[in-house]
């Protein structure tokens, strides 16, 4: 229920992330009921709380990416705080 009609690109994007195979989408698409836009995920706060707070929410998601995808002996400690 975007405030800008873009719900449906957002359904047709998904389709074609998930049709991908070289490589394939490993990522999320997530939907908030009647969310407006710029919604960020966050299904516990109303978008006006939890837009404010977009880095909390997607920084661990990072980190965790980050590690994964790091080469054997890299400094997976040295930058967190």
């Amino acid at each position: 229920m975007d405030n800008y009609y873009l719900n449906n690109a957002v359904y047709l994007a998904e389709e074609v992330l998930k049709s991908l195979d070289n490589p394939p989408y490993d990522g999320q698409v997530d939907y908030g009921d009647r969310a407006e836009h710029c919604w960020n995920g966050d299904h516990t706060q109303p978008n006006a709380i939890s837009r404010l707070r977009y880095h909390r929410y997607f920084i661990p998601k990072w980190t965790e990416e980050v590690q994964k995808r790091a080469p054997d002996g890299a400094d997976l400690k040295g930058w967190r705080y």
